[in-house]
């Protein structure tokens, strides 16, 4: 598992769109959601769901499973670091 992996915004950001030289509106329209949908998503306040995969993957020529895994490993390290706060028991069966 990564160390403290980006979420996928920033990524979408700095190795998709920013190499293209294209505005975040561009960016949207070609992907058919809203500025502000985009937005969100760059600045790591909205996750990518499986219909953002498979946008991002058509845009990109990437696969949604790649944009799904970064996103469930920023999850994953996320709610790592509240592990110690989880009021959880273990459940076993009896030997």
């Amino acid at each position: 598992m990564m160390y403290n992996p980006p979420h996928p915004g920033e990524v979408i950001r700095e190795l998709c769109i920013e190499p293209l030289g294209i505005t975040t509106s561009q960016t949207a329209a070609a992907l058919g959601i809203s500025r502000k949908t985009l937005s969100d998503l760059l600045n790591g306040h909205s996750r990518i769901s499986t219909e953002m995969a498979m946008r991002l993957s058509i845009a990109f020529d990437t696969t949604p499973e790649s944009w799904l895994s970064q996103q469930m490993q920023y999850d994953l390290w996320q709610a790592r670091k509240k592990t110690k706060i989880l009021k959880v028991e273990r459940l076993a069966l009896a030997a």
